[in-house]
């Protein structure tokens, strides 16, 4: 059991690090799609397959890769920060983060106050 425990360790990590990447991206003055792509390669995603995937798409897609509530929150954190860098796909970015949001919300079966305000925000940006 310390080997799977191991495992899910470094894939958190691995995870966290890709998400850290993609979240710095945002702010550099020249922000650009390439350099967005590369970073979610990683994640065997691009700002395309984003816009293409379903909510639900999305979702499995970032549990098969053993994203945990944390990640999934993240992940739906960043989207909205991307939803306002790019003019194409802004609503469709935000309304994935809220499914994101949402999914959390009612399977992780803890209610969470930071993720209701969340909601929330969200909810006003669309």
């Amino acid at each position: 059991m310390a080997l799977n425990k191991s495992l899910r360790d470094e894939e958190k990590e691995r995870i966290s690090a890709i998400l850290k990447k993609l979240n710095e991206l945002i702010y550099v003055p020249d922000f650009g799609k390439e350099s967005v792509d590369e970073e979610l390669k990683n994640l065997g995603l691009n700002i395309d397959t984003l816009l293409q995937f379903s909510g639900k798409e999305l979702i499995q897609h970032l549990e098969k890769l053993h994203f945990d509530w944390e990640s999934l929150e993240q992940f739906a954190d960043y989207l909205v920060l991307l939803g306002k860098k790019i003019d194409v796909g802004k609503a469709n970015l935000i309304e994935k983060a809220l499914l994101i949001y949402n999914y959390i919300q009612s399977e992780s079966k803890v209610f969470s106050f930071g993720i209701f305000s969340k909601i929330g925000q969200v909810k006003g940006k669309l």
